[in-house]
């Protein structure tokens, strides 16, 4: 099955949702580098409801920023359909993405992010609230599950996509994991096997080698890079470079890094 908006590449390259990272600025350099595709922060679907100004703020983006994606998250689908409807209709994203992945406390102990799955039906509810209150493609982000004992990755990917997801990015741990030890590849490699939607790979990419041997490894669809691309937004024309065949371009000099860091200083403060 083929991704649900336009793509001029058959193996997109994503910016992660990264709270704090993943704002405007950084998603134009990213972009800019070779980043196929972006995803905003992720949004409380409460704050987006009560149109709480500073989650409003970080819902923006400009034309150079697309295709991009509005992730947003929560416990509550009717909130969730409601914060889908409300993005749809005033900011028109290429797609709404749900965040099943999130592993930080204050998120996770209201049953957000990585909480939903720990119920699974709750998962599904979620998805489904979200696709009828927008016309536009739902994906999904995904751990490998809550803990060791409910590691199941393929089981939560095949119920997201039976609720009717799109895309699924998997990051291959648990959420007790947090960041801690290996994702485990493999079982990237597991779902893009049991999935007909196309399947994104993401951890542990910390440079295009990495980015390149993860989808020759599992098969993904597309590659989404998170911490990889901090310091380093050429990340995405390396990658690009290499899964063409091409010899990888060296990263810029240390004045060119400079301008560069200077360049998103101004856009931050603008």
């Amino acid at each position: 099955m083929p991704f649900p908006f336009k793509l001029d590449v058959d193996v997109p390259l994503y910016l992660a949702p990264m709270a704090g990272v993943s704002e405007s600025p950084f998603r134009r350099i990213c972009r800019r580098y070779g980043a196929d595709v972006v995803v905003t922060e992720f949004l409380s679907a409460e704050g987006i409801r009560r149109e709480n100004p500073a989650t409003i703020d970080k819902l923006r983006f400009g034309a150079d920023e697309r295709p991009i994606g509005v992730q947003i998250f929560g416990a509550d689908p009717y909130a969730m359909g409601e914060a889908a409807r409300l993005v749809t209709d005033v900011f028109q994203p290429e797609f709404i993405d749900i965040n099943f992945g999130c592993p930080v406390k204050k998120v996770v102990r209201r049953n957000g992010g990585s909480g939903c799955l720990k119920d699974l039906d709750l998962v599904q509810s979620v998805i489904r609230s979200v696709i009828a209150g927008t016309h536009l493609p739902v994906t999904v982000k995904i751990r490998s599950g809550w803990n060791e004992e409910m590691r199941d990755p393929v089981t939560i990917a095949l119920r997201c996509q039976d609720a009717g997801a799109k895309v699924l990015a998997l990051h291959p741990r648990t959420r007790t994991q947090m960041y801690s030890g290996s994702a485990r590849w493999e079982e990237i490699a597991r779902v893009v096997d049991a999935l007909d939607i196309p399947v994104l790979g993401n951890g542990d990419i910390k440079t295009a080698e990495d980015a390149v041997r993860m989808h020759r490894e599992t098969g993904c669809a597309g590659i989404m890079i998170a911490r990889g691309s901090f310091g380093q937004p050429w990340i995405f024309n390396q990658t690009r470079a290499m899964l063409e065949g091409k010899p990888k371009p060296d990263a810029p000099a240390i004045a060119t890094r400079f301008a560069i860091a200077l360049y998103h200083a101004r856009m931050a403060e603008d």
